[in-house]
């Protein structure tokens, strides 16, 4: 996969490596393969696409309340019984 230095492109990628908590090759591999299936490979086509996931993972952060990264910071906060828990060696 060669490398794209589009600013506008990159920016995208970072805003839905954000949104979805992945790194950005994790959301530029994402769009590249969505573009791959869809037999799009210019670079207007990918922004496109990168754009519509971006929108479509904030509609969802919207209807959830919160978002991804908001949601698993809650899982990681012990449990009231569990805060003082400590395994012995």
């Amino acid at each position: 996969m060669p490398l794209i230095e589009d600013h506008h492109y990159l920016k995208i990628c970072a805003q839905l490596a954000s949104s979805l908590s992945i790194s950005i090759s994790a959301a530029r591999r994402k769009v590249e393969v969505a573009a791959a299936k869809e037999g799009k490979k210019d670079l207007q086509s990918r922004k496109e696409i990168a754009q519509s996931f971006l929108v479509q993972t904030l509609n969802e952060d919207k209807k959830q309340s919160l978002s991804a990264a908001a949601s698993f910071d809650q899982l990681l906060k012990a449990l009231k019984e569990e805060e003082n828990f400590m395994l012995e060696d």
